[in-house]
């Protein structure tokens, strides 16, 4: 039977990245497990398929070879994988634990152990809307655990050192052979860490970190957005007994504006203008972040224009250009008006009638026309 394509074995597109990859063999490889699936020939033949798609598309020179070649380019390769004992030597079995991680962990009893790095942090902050658009230097207090002083992270006394753990031998793994190959796991006595402390800090009672308050400061960039994350690198919860520490990701909330709304770099809002303003046209007063900024009212302007002033947005990150501010326009009418104001305004009216509102005058002879047919079907 001809060999399928990996791409439709592993189901991803190909142009997908290794993370989207790993994520499908994970997958399918646990759906497949022969020792999930006990006496299914079948499950094992789709476990030997999927392993051996994601053999040849994680390697970026096999992969190269097949996206030109197909098959024909790596099949003495797999043929050396599978009929040559090629289990043990293969890229594939060598980071096994870390492509299943806690998946086959559970599965198997144990935890994949991926080797001690600290963990990620994230920190919610608060800006305005004139903040994200200058852009903001921020000092952050984080509470966070880091690396001992007195032992420099590795849990042991000063003067004293770790010894190698007895039952993994100081690898900080032990190996399971189920059905046809072999997973190792984390230890179970050193919990993946290969040692063992005879002598435990006083500091920091063995675990190589304690708790405190770290504080740094953090540049924002201009224009940054609502839900933005801004990853800081290595200012994460430190590492046990001494690997690298995570990441800080500060997230971005932004505080609602009492004019403005923001959508991506450009900036809206809706501004009255008075029935006359909008007849005759006028220069009015708008505000922007930047300032008061004078615009004007072109004559005949109705509810519901807008004015578009280019470059009075916010910094754009993507484009490194500046956004626009949309002003739309709302004809307010007034609730109080004096008796002058009232006899002025009822003389206008009678002056001119519907000619001057083509609208009205429209609507009103649509209006008339549905009465009179009502009429007719009444009568």
């Amino acid at each position: 039977m001809a060999k399928r394509d990996y791409y439709e074995v592993l189901g991803v597109d190909r142009d997908a990245d290794l993370n989207a990859i790993k994520r499908a063999y994970r997958k399918l490889a646990m759906q497949n497990h022969p020792d999930r699936n006990p006496d299914d020939e079948a499950a094992a033949e789709r476990f030997r398929e999927v392993t051996e798609a994601y053999e040849v598309l994680s390697d970026e020179d096999k992969r190269a070879r097949y996206n030109q070649y197909g098959h024909a380019g790596v099949d003495d390769q797999m043929h050396d994988f599978w009929g040559g004992g090629g289990f043990q030597d293969s890229h594939v079995f060598r980071d096994f634990g870390d492509i299943f991680g806690d998946v086959l962990g559970d599965f198997f009893g144990g935890g994949g152990g991926r080797g001690g790095r600290g963990s990620d942090l994230r920190y919610r902050l608060g800006m305005t809307l004139e903040e994200a658009s200058a852009g903001k230097e921020v000092e952050l207090s984080i509470p966070k655990q880091v690396t001992c002083d007195t032992c420099h992270g590795s849990g042991a006394k000063p003067g004293t050192n770790p010894i190698p753990c007895s039952t993994c031998g100081g690898h900080g793994q032990v190996q399971m052979s189920q059905g046809f190959f072999a997973v190792r796991r984390a230890c179970p006595t050193c919990q993946g860490s290969g040692r063992r402390i005879e002598s435990p800090c006083t500091s920091c009672r063995g675990g190589g970190r304690v708790h405190q308050q770290k504080s740094l400061k953090v540049r924002l960039p201009a224009g940054v957005y609502d839900g933005a994350q801004v990853r800081v690198g290595g200012e994460g919860e430190a590492g046990e007994h001494g690997a690298p520490p995570g990441d800080l990701y500060i997230v971005v909330e932004l505080q609602a504006h009492s004019i403005f709304e923001r959508e991506g770099p450009d900036l809206h809002y809706t501004m009255p203008i008075t029935f006359p303003q909008a007849v005759f046209g006028a220069e009015v007063e708008v505000p922007t972040l930047e300032g008061r900024l004078r615009m004007k009212i072109q004559p005949g302007t109705e509810t519901g224009k807008v004015y578009r002033l280019r470059g009075h947005g916010v910094p754009d990150l993507r484009t490194n250009g500046q956004g626009d501010l949309y002003v739309k326009t709302r004809i307010a009418v007034p609730n109080k008006l004096s008796k002058k104001q009232s006899e002025l305004l009822r003389a206008f009216a009678d002056a001119t009638g519907d000619e001057v509102y083509p609208e009205c005058s429209s609507f009103l002879d649509k209006a008339r026309k549905f009465w009179d047919d009502l009429s007719s079907e009444v009568k």
